[in-house]
């Protein structure tokens, strides 16, 4: 479809209200769930992502009945939703998302799929409770509104100022389960949303899956991840040699040794 065209029909399924018409996710990790029309079709049609919806379904060999997930970067929830239908009553997803409108799509579908296990947070999970900046939220539904990189400076009309929390914090309150997978894709900040964890990683050794978006946070993710014996491949790559580099744009499957 034309770009002028897409816009404008996105323009009139959100302002009726037909964008969050329900529909059926068709395959994958959240096959059957409840979800929305629009934006992001892919998400219910079932092609978003294959290489690391396959990974996911893989977890525990298929079988993580009462497994406790994170979902760091959560977006709309489609990996949420998919990870508590699998880990049943018994288990707890928490997804986190810092950006609001984001935030709303993923509250929406956590209530159509009656998923009381899965637990919702409008933050930004990082290496110390306080605020941050969330940039590029302008764009409504977006996938790229990240906390600032490095020396990153934006105009106060592209931010938007977001709680964040440590994960180490909430799991010794007793506010979250420690976890045996976590799914991090922040946008370049990953690292430090490592290094808020490290204490839970220490201790509990869950598998991650971690999306790789700049040299400084693949060099971060490194510095957490290699002394505590973590290997990893790249979702997805034709040679499944381990411990490659991390490049930018790529998914990384991180497991205890």
């Amino acid at each position: 479809m034309n770009p002028r065209w897409s816009a404008l029909a996105g323009r009139m399924l959100r302002a009726s209200g037909l964008d969050r018409w329900p529909v059926r996710v068709r395959r994958g990790i959240a096959a059957g769930a409840r979800w929305s029309l629009y934006p992001y079709s892919s998400y219910w049609r079932g092609y978003h992502e294959p290489d690391t919806q396959a990974a996911l379904a893989a977890l525990g060999g298929g079988r993580i009945e009462g497994w406790c997930c994170w979902d760091l970067g959560a977006h709309f929830g489609l990996y949420s939703v998919g990870l508590a239908r699998r880990v049943g009553s018994r288990g707890e997803v928490a997804a986190f998302e810092p950006n609001p409108e984001n935030f709303a799509r993923l509250e929406l579908h956590r209530r159509r799929n009656r998923l009381t296990w899965l637990k919702s947070f409008n933050v930004a999970v990082s290496d110390r409770t306080g605020s941050a900046a969330l940039l590029g939220t302008g764009l409504f539904a977006s996938t790229t509104s990240h906390l600032a990189y490095e020396g990153e400076v934006a105009a106060p009309a592209g931010q938007r100022k977001v709680e964040t929390v440590r994960a180490d914090d909430l799991v010794g309150a007793g506010t979250l389960r420690p976890p045996q997978f976590v799914k991090i894709d922040v946008e370049g900040h990953a690292h430090r949303a490592l290094l808020g964890m490290q204490a839970t990683l220490s201790a509990h050794r869950p598998i991650l899956i971690i999306g790789c978006h700049s040299p400084q946070e693949a060099e971060g993710m490194l510095a957490v991840l290699d002394p505590l014996g973590y290997r990893w491949r790249e979702i997805g790559a034709n040679d499944a040699a381990g411990n490659p580099p991390l490049r930018s744009g790529g998914d990384y499957w991180f497991e205890p040794a």
